[in-house]
């Protein structure tokens, strides 16, 4: 009895969201096919131009517009950003530095402080009871 390997494929948008790029600006075979995981891995080990240049210059998807300026999606939306921003866009915000970006990167800094004294408030529990 042989074991057949299946392909495992994902539709474009996940592979999109997994290589951490907004889907609309890849290339057109791209977004019409599908990725098998062995296509995603080489795309990720040796990224073609286009990813490069997705990468580097955008548009970005929410995640990764978040992730640069340093709040959360909901905090983009709250600003006023519901649309991707390449990194040009991105530089100009951090350098205005608006009212809602200082408040929710505030608002961030204080969710990652909580969630480290959590971090630490149940790693002493765990140490009492074990």
């Amino acid at each position: 009895m042989t074991s057949h390997q299946n392909t495992q494929t994902m539709k474009p948008a996940t592979a999109a969201k997994k290589l951490g790029v907004y889907l609309e600006a890849t290339p057109a075979e791209f977004r019409e096919g599908v990725v098998s995981r062995a296509e995603l891995n080489a795309l990720q080990a040796d990224p073609p131009q286009w990813l490069q240049d997705l990468r580097r210059n955008g548009p970005h998807p929410r995640p990764v517009v978040a992730s640069r300026l340093g709040v959360s999606i909901a905090g983009l939306a709250r600003g006023g950003i519901t649309e991707p921003l390449t990194t040009e866009q991105i530089d100009a915000l951090r350098e205005e530095r608006p009212e809602w970006l200082e408040r929710e990167q505030a608002t961030q800094a204080e969710v990652r402080k909580e969630a480290e004294r959590i971090k630490q408030r149940d790693a002493e529990r765990a140490k009492q009871t074990g």
